[in-house]
């Protein structure tokens, strides 16, 4: 008779291996007794996070929805209006989600799963904890429920139980952590889930080894993450964590760290367009087409002062701009490029100067002229010096890895590092393939940013592909400058001109304090 096997595994590309293979599933919870609903052990038995197959992907698909109606950045408003409530840290996170949820009276469903969390994860709980997995079934399902409908309500409480464990001990790490201790290093330094544990559904191998049908695989991440910059903690694909954005946001919410309104726009569960300006006229037209925000666009800025981009050439220009468009009654981000020196002292005092224009964000990025990529240790000191300096500004930290095609493969361990240095959002140009871009929102903590391209996903695939903001770059700059030229040389040819031009009066009443009440007398009328 064989007996199952133990597999212990603690390095890095092991453990993500494990994570990843289909074959491992968590350990099958035993069969109950009773009636449905009534248990700890029915619990288990129907929830997404023991199950396997198709039971795991049904369920899975009843979480995942549970989660898209509720965008993150409602979860931290939420969250934050529990910060100071009654109950320790466990009983907080959930009302927070409770309330996000709009389930009924949330204070004591947070008692509830406050008593089944310990009991969900394999400890015993005893009469009590069954007691209170029913009373939660009665207060969530009112009225008779269903085989599917019990499913559904066991999903919902599952949810509410991890976040009672899990997302409680990330936040009660992060605030051991300290004021303004970046929430992606912590997930790194002290993870909330420090063991994972699997069985082998069928036979598989694992960095060489043979693990048989049976066999248990214990994953040390905590030993596993020392020296690699990217975190383990939200597991890997078929199964990362798809609450992960929402357990951040619970984290950040009841912590009170504030979501200002430009970083709300990441946190929306979709992806916003962030189209690119180049004066205060192109970013006013922008926002009085219901953009919620607008960036800069390096190339303008230095193309229409007659200076090549990306040569740290503009750098009192971009405050100039900031300035201007800080008049305005809209929000903006400034492309920095690479915040115009390698001293992150400087970059933290200029970043302070466009904060106090008004900017409600900056791009740092870590290309230089000369084709090469910045060391990542140096573009991580600039992020965490800005962050210090000014943390209400939202650090949009750029990796040219793909921009370049350099080291396209350690994009992600450099974004982890500039996520950790405080980075409140990262962005890759030139990345464009569903593939790519997929693998990476799997490993990142906060938002994803990347440059339209018109060969690529639409912006509604990009954010079903785990994307939050996408940027036009310089393409209406160059859009612009095309249609001037296209327009002169129509007249001059005597060819037809497009037409549906903004009119002078317009363009007049786009500046702050409107003074558009004359003419003028360069106004050229479409007919």
């Amino acid at each position: 008779m064989s007996h199952a096997t133990t597999h212990e595994f603690s390095q890095y590309a092991e453990v993500l291996a494990a994570l990843a293979d289909p074959a491992l599933a968590p350990p099958a919870p035993g069969p109950f007794e009773g009636p449905p609903g009534a248990s700890v052990a029915w619990l288990r038995a129907t929830v997404a996070r023991f199950a396997s197959g198709e039971p795991h992907r049904r369920r899975r698909a009843l979480v995942e929805a549970e989660l898209a109606r509720l965008a993150p950045a409602d979860v931290h408003r939420a969250a934050s209006a529990s910060a100071s409530g009654e109950g320790g840290l466990r009983t907080r996170v959930v009302s927070g989600l409770a309330t996000a949820l709009d389930l009924p009276e949330p204070e004591r469903v947070a008692r509830e799963v406050a008593v089944v969390a310990d009991a969900y994860f394999g400890e015993d709980g005893g009469p009590e904890a069954d007691r209170a997995v029913a009373r939660l079934v009665d207060l969530l399902s009112p009225g008779p429920a269903d085989e599917a409908g019990l499913e559904s309500v066991a999903n919902r409480i599952g949810l509410l139980a991890q976040a009672c464990a899990a997302t409680a001990a990330l936040a009660g790490s992060v605030e051991a952590a300290g004021d303004g201790a970046p929430t992606a290093r912590v997930l790194r330094d002290d993870p909330p889930v420090r063991v994972v544990r699997r069985v082998a559904a069928r036979a598989t191998r694992i960095a060489g080894r043979e693990i048989a049908e049976g066999d248990a695989v214990v994953l040390d991440l905590v030993a596993a993450q020392q020296g690699h910059a990217a975190p383990l903690t939200f597991g890997a694909p078929p199964r990362v964590c798809p609450g992960r954005a929402h357990a951040l946001a619970l984290t950040e919410g009841l912590l009170g760290r504030p979501m200002t309104p430009f970083a709300r726009l990441h946190h929306r569960g979709e992806a916003f367009l962030l189209p690119n300006a180049w004066d205060y006229a192109s970013a006013a037209a922008l926002a009085a087409e219901g953009f919620g925000a607008v960036g800069t666009t390096s190339l303008g800025v230095a193309a229409g002062l007659g200076l090549p981009d990306g040569a740290a050439a503009t750098k009192e220009a971009t405050v100039d701009l900031a300035r201007r468009l800080g008049r305005g009654p809209f929000l903006f981000s400034v492309d920095a490029e690479g915040g115009f020196s390698d001293d992150p002292a400087e970059v933290a005092v200029f970043a302070r100067r466009l904060y106090e224009a008004g900017a409600a964000g900056i791009n740092l990025e870590d290309g230089r002229a000369d084709g090469t990529l910045a060391p990542v240790e140096l573009h991580a000191a600039k992020i965490a010096a800005v962050k210090e300096a000014v943390p209400g500004l939202f650090v949009n930290a750029r990796t040219d890895t793909y921009w370049l095609g350099l080291d396209q493969e350690r994009t992600a361990g450099r974004l982890a590092v500039y996520e950790q240095a405080g980075a409140d959002g990262v962005f890759v140009p030139g990345l464009s393939d569903r593939a790519g871009i997929a693998a990476l929102t799997a490993a990142l903590v906060t938002p994803l940013n990347v440059l339209y391209s018109p060969a690529g996903p639409g912006i509604a695939e990009l954010g079903a592909l785990g994307v939050r903001r996408v940027s036009l770059g310089s393409l209406l700059y160059r859009e612009a400058l095309t249609g001037a030229v296209s327009t002169a040389a129509a007249i001059r040819d005597g060819g037809p001109v497009r037409g549906g031009a903004l009119s002078y009066a317009e363009v007049q009443a786009m500046a702050p304090g409107d003074r558009s009440g004359g003419g003028g007398g360069d106004d050229v009328h479409d007919g």
